[in-house]
């Protein structure tokens, strides 16, 4: 029997040995990257926009700051309109400015025409007893304030004015200094050539004088 067990052995020992070496290895895995992970990247840096360098405005020359100057003061105290402005500024009885200091005062002065033609509007028909016709006439004329049409209708459209009151107060005027008849102040009230008085502007002063 002791010739069987010595090969029984060997055998049992070879089992050993192979089971041994299908063993597992116990060596530890490297981390491999997964290639469907997004990679992370740093946002693009925003560009800082380029900011635009002003050019540098011309020098005005001082005389044309003058011009503009004095047309200021024009346009606040009197009222002046563009074309009249203008005329005082170049004129060798008024300032005497060239005209292109004129035109660049004109240009470049901040003021509302029609608003100027309403204060004209308002000095001629509190002081002068003026007629609706008779300021618009006085507004547009060359030999006048030289507003234009649309703003010389904006004045007498909008002034605060009592046409009777201003007829009666001119109807007494030519009565104390004229001493004219009820009859010739009611013509020279109406006449296209005298205060321009609708007719019954006219008939209220005459009617209304002592």
């Amino acid at each position: 029997m002791r010739k069987y067990l010595i090969p029984l052995l060997c055998v049992l020992l070879a089992g050993c040995l192979l089971a041994g070496c299908s063993s597992p290895s116990s060596a530890p895995a490297t981390d491999k990257p997964d290639p469907t992970q997004s990679l992370e990247t740093e946002p693009a840096a925003t560009p800082t926009p380029v900011e635009d360098t002003p050019s540098p405005e011309p020098d005005v020359p001082t005389e044309y700051k003058s011009a503009l100057k004095k047309a200021e003061s024009y346009s606040k105290m009197m009222h002046m309109s563009k074309a009249g402005l203008y005329d005082q500024l170049t004129s060798e009885y008024g300032e005497q400015f060239t005209p292109e200091a004129a035109q660049y005062a004109i240009d470049n002065l901040d003021v509302d025409w029609k608003e100027n033609a309403l204060a004209k509007a308002e000095s001629y028909s509190d002081s002068m007893h003026m007629s609706k016709a008779g300021i618009y006439d006085q507004l547009v004329s060359e030999y006048g304030e030289q507003f234009t049409e649309e703003e010389a209708q904006y004045a007498v459209d909008n002034v605060a004015a009592d046409w009777n009151k201003n007829a009666l107060e001119k109807a007494k005027s030519y009565q104390s200094m004229m001493n004219m008849s009820p009859a010739a102040i009611r013509d020279q009230l109406t006449s296209e050539y005298g205060e321009q008085f609708t007719a019954e502007e006219a008939e209220y002063a005459v009617s209304h004088l002592d």
